[in-house]
């Protein structure tokens, strides 16, 4: 039997993205699966989270792991009328009435809210107080205006943040993702292969890196505040040398000539370089009553991580000026480990708010050995779904030239649509292959539609009544694949938790049936049961 390309250009587009799918779930493409296994890099949950021959990842319940889901701490009010200029002075009222730090508060001109995020180990400004707070900057706000939880931009960023996060340390299949809840919206934060206090290590914290001065002033030991993640323009890797862990950096031209003349004011840029005898062990204020020199200081969330002198080829950059023009250096730690925290924190930025995880979220956490035994049951069960429909096909046409090709057409479109799945690391969880079966039963059911239409009228002897009854079954495909996607379509958008992952896979399952594998069907049906050319 020969396929005219002209004739039969929707089969060859078929046995194309076959191909394609093939490529995307078995070719090393750099993900933690490939043909070649995991990556060497690759983290014990990225192992777990994908397939050690394939590309495809596995969601927490094919793979194991924890979640977490909880509110973001923060309370907002809405409906504020001020300018872009007022914003600053907004935000330093309530810090100055809240006794809160300079990234506690957020004033948006663009949308008229007002944000604290308290989240420090008192964590105790009510509603009434922010309201006071709110009232002292000049606003007549009610404590009844206060409601707790952040805006919808703050999510976003803490969102984006954490996926990053998950990005950079190299964890397979690990998502974030918002939910609704009872009164706000919850982040969801799923990491196969992960146990509970790893994952809460990397979500806990908000990540803010700041770089200060530790120096002799007028009135005794004195800090300032020099660097934030905003002014870094270029972050290294970190890297291990000569005994010494540390991570390159590069700041931005405004930073760099600020940090310099800071540097050179605070007597940084001195000959030799500047003695530092910090105590990590110790606290900043008890620190800073023994002199412990010219220091800057590595501060995480507020806690000071690594504290060194001035190199003395750094303290020539300083004093010479040189370092305004190239404005590098590098950040040292204690440990490797240090460093590569240091590092994902600058590259990621900082959360503005963290998860409220011990009052009002929950911990999940699903033992991987329990999970893998989902694995070849989900592979069972959609191996019983397709021999029940083969059954049913041959069953009712006992005719192998009709059945046999609906069968295949029917395994391409779920193994085109694993391709899909590979192509976009989607990780696969229950929802998604209960999508699989749903792909099937409705695939199937469209093929019998179109051999019916076909085969049930009576002999088909022309091309042109082939494409006549064909067209007919399509439109009745047609109009059902747009009532399934319209019908889906609420259910992928909004964030519903498992429902979204079913509706997208039916989604994307009825595209690849409409577009590819329904029309490589008609040819394939057209090409075998012909009997006379027109």
């Amino acid at each position: 039997m020969k396929l005219q390309f002209r004739e039969n250009w929707r089969i060859w587009l078929l046995v194309v993205f076959v191909l394609v799918s093939t490529v995307t779930i078995f070719a090393p493409l750099g993900g933690s699966g490939g043909i070649t296994g995991p990556a060497e890099n690759g983290t014990d949950a990225a192992n777990a989270a994908g397939s050690q021959y394939t590309n495809l990842q596995f969601g927490l319940e094919l793979s194991g792991g924890t979640q977490v889901r909880a509110p973001l701490v923060g309370m907002t009010v809405s409906d504020l009328e001020f300018g872009p200029d007022a914003e600053s002075g907004i935000e330093g009222t309530l810090q100055d009435e809240l006794g809160l730090g300079a990234g506690d508060v957020r004033a948006d001109a663009e949308t008229g809210t007002v944000e604290v995020f308290d989240d420090s180990v008192a964590g105790n400004t009510t509603q009434a107080e922010f309201a006071a707070a709110l009232r002292t900057a000049g606003y007549d706000v009610q404590e009844d205006d206060v409601r707790m939880g952040v805006t919808s931009d703050t999510r976003e960023g803490v969102e984006d943040v954490l996926n990053d996060r998950l990005r950079e340390r190299g964890l397979g299949g690990g998502s974030v993702t918002q939910v609704a809840g009872p009164g706000q919206r919850y982040v969801v934060v799923e990491v196969p292969g992960a146990n509970r206090s790893e994952v809460i290590d990397l979500i806990g914290d908000r990540g803010q890196v700041e770089v200060w001065a530790l120096y002799p002033g007028e009135n005794g030991t004195q800090t300032q505040s020099l660097l934030s993640q905003s002014d870094l323009a270029e972050i290294g890797g970190a890297q291990q040398e000569r005994g010494e862990t540390f991570v390159p950096i590069r700041l931005n031209e405004e930073a760099g000539q600020r940090f310099g003349e800071a540097m050179r004011q605070n007597g940084f840029a001195q000959e030799g370089g500047t003695r530092c005898s910090y105590d990590l062990e110790r606290p900043l204020e008890e620190n800073m009553e023994s002199d412990p020199g010219r220091c800057l200081l590595t501060v995480l969330d507020g806690e000071v991580v690594f504290a060194a002198g001035v190199a003395p080829n750094l303290a020539t950059a300083f004093e010479s000026g040189s370092f305004d023009e190239d404005p590098s250096y590098r950040t040292t730690t204690t440990s490797f480990e240090d460093a590569r925290e240091l590092e994902i924190n600058m590259r990621t930025g900082a959360l503005r708010t963290t998860l409220d995880i011990e009052e009002r979220g929950t911990t999940f956490f699903l033992l991987p050995s329990l999970a893998e035994q989902f694995k070849p049951l989900s592979i069972l069960t959609g191996a019983a779904a397709v021999l029940a429909v083969a059954l049913t096909v041959f069953f009712r046409y006992r005719r192998t030239e009709i059945a046999a090709p609906m069968v295949l057409t029917a395994a391409a479109e779920v193994y085109i649509l694993l391709g899909f799945a590979a192509a976009v690391n989607l990780a696969l969880d229950l929802s998604h292959i209960a999508g699989f079966i749903a792909v099937i039963g409705t695939g199937v059911d469209d093929l019998v539609i179109i051999a019916d239409e076909i085969m049930q009228q009576g002999d088909v002897s022309t091309s042109r009544v082939f494409r006549s009854r064909f067209r007919k079954a399509f439109w009745v495909i047609g109009a059902a694949a747009a009532t399934t996607i319209i019908a889906m379509s609420p259910l992928a958008v909004l964030s519903l938790g498992e429902l979204q992952g079913f509706a997208i896979i039916t989604i994307v399952g009825v595209l690849i049936g409409v577009i590819i594998t329904r029309p490589a069907y008609g040819d394939i049906l057209r090409t075998l049961v012909l009997r006379a050319d027109d």
